[in-house]
């Protein structure tokens, strides 16, 4: 076992980017729950997300294109959740599972042709001098625009919340959707617009994995992030910020658990360190947030907003 061959420095950095596309669809869903939305089919839009941005940003040849297609392809799938949800009034959580295993079916026959193929490569940002201050320039100033991209939008949707008027908005209705709709907001369209950003962002983060993370193009190769990423808004208690600590957490402990492994360190405390165990940790999670999303107590304990994953009819 050789520790010393860990460089803290890379570490940290490495879970900058092992947490970019967790952190991307984490924040989508956070913006759909807060209009009182429950989507669990972030895992179908994060796959389909990664084969559009694959495919276009291979055919165009531009990873810039294959980001925006992978956005709208996530949130074309998205609408299809908001059809079934806000219009035909379908059970939320029915609805989200048989969307990612729509989303799984669907970006497995639309793959097939680009299994073994290499994406163009994505530039680093060029921060210029800063890149070479010692730790902070390979730390802060060596990665790709999708990282800070991801920071900002977790420091924008902080800012339109709390501060943005169509924020406070979606705030109401996530609260209460009947009074919302008494004052004359308009419920329906309000969600609709928090799923399509939903989506898209899930997009994003599929698109990252296929593009920068894994450059090639896998069947099922989100494994489980969609499920993380729904886990962590709940654990972040519906705050942007938690959101974002969250998602490095996450990626931290992965980043981490490879280096150690590959330093030779197989246990910690008698318990074994397989990747096995982790690849499981997501699905161990999801049935624990369902059991605390199914209670009433365990909502109001976490903050989450009072109308959420209740259906809403403007007769009603």
């Amino acid at each position: 076992m050789d520790l010393s061959a860990i460089n803290p420095t890379i570490l940290i950095a490495s879970l900058m980017v092992a947490s970019t596309p967790i952190l991307l669809a984490a924040i989508g869903e956070l913006v759909v729950e807060k209009s009182g939305v429950l989507n669990l089919g972030v895992e179908g839009m994060m796959i389909t997300g990664a084969i559009c941005g694959f495919a276009v940003a291979v055919e165009t040849g531009s990873p810039t294109l294959g980001f925006i297609g992978a956005a709208v392809g996530g949130a074309v799938l998205s609408m299809l959740f908001g059809v079934l949800t806000q219009f035909l009034l379908s059970n939320q959580v029915a609805t989200g599972l048989a969307l990612t295993l729509f989303g799984l079916g669907l970006s497995a026959l639309l793959g097939q042709g680009y299994v073994g193929i290499t994406p163009p490569a994505t530039a680093e940002v060029n921060f210029g001098p800063l890149a070479d201050i010692p730790v902070l320039g390979r730390i802060l100033f060596q990665h790709d625009f999708m990282v800070y991209f991801s920071i900002a939008l977790v420091a924008a949707v902080w800012a339109f919340l709390k501060f943005n008027r169509a924020g406070l908005i979606l705030r109401a209705v996530g609260e209460s959707h009947d009074a919302a709709h008494a004052l004359g907001y308009k419920v329906v369209y309000v969600r609709l617009m928090a799923i399509g950003f939903g989506g898209a962002c899930a997009g994003l983060g599929g698109a990252y994995l296929s593009l920068i993370r894994v450059p090639q193009w896998t069947e099922g190769m989100t494994a489980g992030a969609g499920w993380i990423a729904l886990a962590i808004v709940v654990f972040a208690s519906w705050r942007p910020v938690g959101v974002l600590l969250g998602a490095y957490l996450f990626g931290g402990v992965t980043v981490l658990q490879l280096n150690l492994q590959a330093a030779g360190l197989d246990k910690i405390w008698g318990i074994p360190l397989k990747v096995e165990y982790l690849s499981m940790s997501p699905y161990l999670i999801t049935i624990l947030v369902l059991v605390i999303m199914s209670s009433g107590r365990g909502r109001a304990s976490l903050n989450a907003p009072a109308a959420l994953g209740k259906s809403f009819h403007a007769s009603s």
